[in-house]
């Protein structure tokens, strides 16, 4: 949002996009920065980025993908992104050298391209810019993917949390919500489905058993084929009047 500390969001978004080299389920993707603090914002995340770089342990921030062919879809989804118009900032397609990826940054991306839309799980941000905190709940709320979601306001962020539609949201932090066991860990819509951690993540290895049992017997049997025409006719008596009392 507009009222946002743009250091510390810089600082956290960077880490969340960058670190295990974008291999974060929870890890920043894209984001909507408010159009008047914009700028600074981009340029904060581009001045990070040159900080960064992948490598073996000890060397390098982050290291490689750990799976092959996941090298192929961060190359494409950068491309697309470029092609329909987005603008990178920092890095480009030729920063995939397998098998690193060196951080990439990119701009002002159609919403139609497959780096908004699907997942990248790689070393890469998505930055669009947004006139009002209302487009950026609304773009966010497009998406198929409902996971986890970052808000960066000092004033705003429990209004804008409330209207988006996933399953965890950390207001001026990074993937908070994971580092908390009693609270439920797990995402709507194409994200998934059930629950980890806190009681609803103990309930999904239960399941619900009901049990009646009989504490008198009716003196009309309904549940026989001994039932009579007049036990019956009471039946659709009663029906209609207990639904007409209490529908």
């Amino acid at each position: 949002a507009a009222d946002a500390d743009i250091k510390r969001a810089v600082d956290a978004t960077i880490w969340s996009a960058m670190s295990n080299a974008g291999q974060t389920c929870i890890g920043a993707e894209r984001v909507y920065v408010h159009e008047s603090v914009a700028d600074a914002f981009i340029a904060g995340m581009v001045e990070a980025a040159r900080k960064i770089h992948p490598g073996a342990p000890g060397v390098g921030n982050y290291g490689p993908a750990t799976m092959p062919k996941q090298l192929d879809i961060i190359e494409s989804h950068i491309k697309d992104a470029i092609a329909r118009g987005g603008t990178p900032v920092f890095g480009g397609a030729d920063s995939v050298k397998k098998p690193y990826v060196e951080p990439v940054i990119l701009v002002d991306v159609p919403e139609d391209s497959t780096a908004v839309r699907e997942e990248t799980f790689g070393p890469t941000i998505v930055i669009n810019r947004v006139n009002s905190m209302d487009e950026a709940i609304q773009l966010s709320n497009a998406s198929r993917y409902g996971l986890g979601a970052s808000i960066w306001s000092k004033r705003q962020g429990k209004r804008i949390a409330s209207q988006l539609k996933c399953g965890m949201v950390a207001i001026n932090s990074v993937i908070s919500f994971a580092a908390i066991a009693s609270v439920p860990f797990g995402g709507v819509k194409d994200s998934g489905y059930g629950r980890i951690h806190g009681p609803e993540g103990i309930l999904e290895f239960t399941y619900p058993r009901t049990v009646v049992r009989a504490r008198f017997q009716l003196p009309i049997a309904f549940t026989s084929f001994k039932r009579t025409a007049g036990n019956d006719k009471l039946i659709v008596f009663l029906t209609k009047t207990l639904k007409g009392r209490l529908g």
